[in-house]
C-alpha cells in the first residue's frame, strides 16, 4: 500500500491539468525504466530531500500502484541551489539508468533537468513509515531470478537488468526497495545489525517482523534465508557524519532518509546522522566447558586469529582471548598464523617466532605453557597477505593431549593414511600438490592421544579459500556469484575423502575438522564435504539454536563460516558440548581482535 494519495492529493487541485508523463510511469513496475533514454516533459512533483548532486521528488499524481515508485532523483550539482523541501516543482529532463560498477543494480534517475519551474512553496513533507505506510519487507527471498535460493549456483546464471522482471514487493526484498526508490521513509526503532564499514554505512532493521534473530539482536542466515529485510544506512544528506562506535544490537533513534541504490546495496540516506538511543551491552563471553585434562572430557577450540605475525599489536589480545573467552582449551585450532617477518616478502616461511610469541604471551596471562606444531608453507603459495606465508597450527597442552608418534611433513609432503589408521606424516598436509590448492591454504593433519586413551584421534585444520570475486546479495547478478565456491567444491572433495579413508581404517575413529570453511553449512560444498567425509556438522549435533550459529558479521548477516564437524563416535557422544564465543562479533570496531569469533567444545575421546 501507499499513503502518497493522502499526502499529497490536496496538491493536485492547484496544479494545471496537463498531460505530461507521471513519475510512477517513468519509473514503471519493473527494474528498468520503460522510458530509459527518453526526454520526458512536465514532470510535476513534490521536492522532499535535497543532496549534494540533486533532488528527489515524489509525484503529486500518484497511481495507488505497490509496485511503482511514486519518486526519483533528479541529478544535477545545480538543479537544488534555488529550491527549497516542500516546493513542488515541474522539470524536463532525460530518463537515465545509472550505476557505477557492471555489478550493481541500476537506479532509474531523471538526469540534464531544464526548464525547472516552481508551482508552489511551503507544501508539507511526511515520510513513509516502513511496515506502516508501505507493506513490511519480505524475510526470506532476495529475488524471483533467484530460483528460491540466493545461494544456489551456478551464481550468477542471469541479471537483474537483462531480465527486468515486474516487481513484487511483497514477496521479495530487492523487490521491495526498489519499489521505494528514491522515496523519502522512516525506519521506526531501528536495531543496529552490523558494524559500520570504512564509510560509516551502518545496517538496521526496524520494527517490522524479522527471521533470524539471534539473542544480541541482529539477524543470522540460515538455509535460503538471508535476511532482505535489512537496509543498510549510508552517507547523511545534511554532511554530517554517522557514528563510527555502533555495534550489534545498539537502539539507534528514529532514521528519516531517502531510499536508493549505491556500492552494490540498496541504502538509506538519512537526513541526519545515525544517534543511539539505547546502546547494546553483554558481559564479554567466555567458555564455561570445563577440561578434565584427559580423555574423558578433552576442550578443543578453534579460532581465525587475522594474519598473526610477531609483531602484530593484536597479538596480546588474541592471548587474552584464548585465556579468558576460551579458557586455554587442551588443544587449539588457530589459522591465519603468518611467517617470522610477517607481511615482508623477504623468502622467510617458519612461523617459529609467531608461534613462540603467542605461547608466551598466553602464560603470562595464565601460567599455561603450550606447546604447537605446524608445517611451514612454500614461499608464496598459500595465498593470503602477501608475503605473510599464512598457515594453520596446533596449540596442545602437552600435559594432556601429545601428537601421537611420527615425524613431521614438509611444506611439499602429502601425509597419507596408514593401516591402523595413522599418518605418515604427522602434522602432514593434505594433498599439496593438488590444484585444489593452489594458492590457498592446505589442511593440516594429525594424530593425537589424550591421557588416559587407549588410541589416537584425528583432526584436520582447514583454511579454505575466501569469497573473493563474489558479488552482493543486492547486486545484478541473479543469483549472486559465491565468490571461488567451484574452488572450495574441490577443496571439500580433497578434504573429505582424506578423512573418509581414515573412517574406512576405523569407522569408530574419532576425526575432529574445524577451522575457517569460508562457506555456510548449507552450502554445496559443506554439504559436498560432510557426505564424503561421514562427518557430522557439531552446531547439529550440539542442538545449536539455527540463529546462534555465527561466528562472523558480513553486510546484514551474522554468519557462520568457521565450523567444527565430528566423526559420528563423537557427535553420539552424550559428553559432547559446543559454544561460540561472541568476543567480535559484538564488540565495537575499536574492540575487534579477530574478524571472526573463536568457539570451542567438549568431548570424550577415550573409546575413539
Amino acid at each position: 500500500m501507499k499513503s502518497t494519495t493522502r499526502i499529497l492529493c490536496w496538491a493536485i487541485a492547484c496544479l494545471p491539468l496537463a498531460a505530461a508523463v507521471t513519475i510512477a510511469e517513468i519509473n514503471g513496475n519493473k527494474y528498468i525504466s520503460p522510458l530509459s533514454g527518453q526526454t520526458v516533459t512536465g514532470v510535476t512533483g513534490l521536492l522532499i530531500a535535497k543532496g549534494p548532486s540533486g533532488v528527489w521528488i515524489r509525484s503529486t499524481r500518484p497511481d495507488n500502484d505497490p509496485t511503482t515508485s511514486e519518486a526519483i532523483y533528479v541529478f544535477s550539482t545545480t538543479v537544488g541551489a534555488n529550491l527549497t523541501v516542500g516546493d513542488i516543482i515541474s522539470v524536463d529532463g532525460k530518463v537515465t539508468e545509472y550505476r557505477a560498477n557492471a555489478a550493481y543494480q541500476y537506479l532509474t534517475e531523471l538526469g540534464s533537468p531544464k526548464n525547472v519551474k516552481v508551482l508552489s512553496k511551503g507544501n508539507p513533507v511526511a515520510a513513509l513509515v516502513i511496515g506502516k505506510d508501505t507493506t513490511p519487507p519480505p524475510t526470506v527471498q532476495y529475488s524471483s531470478l533467484d530460483g528460491g535460493d540466493v545461494y544456489a549456483t551456478p551464481g550468477g546464471a542471469t541479471n537483474t537488468s537483462s531480465e527486468n522482471p515486474v516487481l513484487k514487493p511483497t514477496e521479495y526484498g530487492l523487490d521491495f526497495w526498489e519499489s521505494l526508490s528514491g522515496e523519502l521513509v522512516t525506519v521506526k526503532k531501528p536495531t543496529v545489525i552490523g558494524r559500520p564499514n570504512n564509510y560509516r554505512d551502518t545496517w538496521v532493521v526496524g520494527d517490522w517482523a524479522v527471521t533470524g534473530r539471534n539473542a544480541h539482536g541482529s539477524l543470522t542466515m540460515s538455509d535460503r534465508d538471508s535476511n532482505p529485510e535489512a537496509i543498510i544506512i549510508g552517507a547523511p544528506l545534511d554532511g554530517t557524519k554517522n557514528p563510527t562506535t555502533s555495534k550489534l544490537g545498539d537502539i539507534t533513534e528514529d532514521i528519516t532518509g531517502i531510499v536508493t541504490h549505491a556500492f552494490g546495496f540498496y541504502a538509506i540516506l538519512p537526513l541526519t546522522a545515525l544517534k543511539t538511543s539505547v546502546a547494546s551491552t553483554s558481559a564479554a563471553p567466555s567458555s564455561t566447558l570445563q577440561s578434565t585434562a584427559d580423555c574423558r572430557g578433552l576442550t578443543i577450540g578453534d579460532y581465525n586469529v587475522e594474519n598473526l605475525a610477531p609483531t602484530s599489536a593484536h597479538l596480546p589480545k588474541v592471548a587474552a582471548h584464548i585465556v579468558s573467552a576460551l579458557k586455554t582449551p587442551d588443544l587449539l585450532f588457530i589459522q591465519e598464523v603468518q611467517d617470522d617477518s610477517g607481511p615482508t616478502d623477504n623468502g622467510v616461511v617458519s612461523a617459529n617466532l609467531t608461534l613462540t610469541a603467542l605461547v608466551s604471551a598466553i602464560k603470562a596471562l595464565s601460567n599455561v605453557t603450550y606447546a604447537f606444531a605446524s608445517v611451514d608453507p612454500v614461499a608464496n603459495q598459500d595465498g593470503g597477505q602477501p608475503g605473510g606465508n599464512i598457515r594453520q597450527a596446533y596449540l596442545y597442552r602437552a600435559e594432556v593431549v601429545e601428537l601421537d608418534g611420527g615425524v613431521p611433513g614438509k611444506g611439499g609432503d602429502a601425509t597419507l593414511v596408514l593401516p591402523g589408521p595413522k599418518l605418515s606424516f604427522n602434522p602432514g598436509r593434505v594433498e599439496p600438490a593438488s590444484e585444489a590448492w593452489a594458492a590457498s591454504r592446505k589442511p593440516l593433519a594429525a594424530a593425537w592421544r589424550a591421557k588416559g586413551a587407549k588410541r589416537a584421534f584425528f583432526t584436520l585444520n582447514v583454511h579454505w579459500s575466501s569469497k573473493g570475486g563474489g558479488t552482493t546479495l543486492h547486486g545484478d547478478a541473479r543469483p549472486p556469484v559465491n565468490g571461488a565456491v567451484g574452488k572450495r567444491v574441490q577443496q571439500a572433495e580433497v578434504t573429505g575423502a582424506f578423512i573418509a579413508e581414515i573412517l574406512k581404517e576405523d569407522p569408530a575413529a574419532g576425526v575432529v575438522a574445524a577451522g575457517d570453511f569460508n562457506e555456510f553449512a548449507f552450502v554445496g560444498p559443506m554439504r559436498k564435504f560432510s557426505e564424503l567425509s561421514g562427518l557430522v556438522d557439531l552446531d547439529e549435533a550440539a542442538g545449536i539454536p539455527v540463529a546462534e550459529r555465527y561466528t562472523y558479521t558480513y553486510d546484514m548477516n551474522t554468519q557462520a563460516l568457521d565450523h567444527m564437524y565430528v566423526s559420528p563416535s563423537i557427535a553420539n557422544s552424550k559428553t559432547t558440548k559446543y559454544q561460540h564465543l561472541h568476543v567480535n562479533s559484538w564488540a565495537s570496531n575499536a574492540d575487534v581482535v579477530s574478524d571472526h569469533d573463536p568457539s570451542v567444545a567438549l568431548f570424550n575421546v577415550c573409546g575413539c
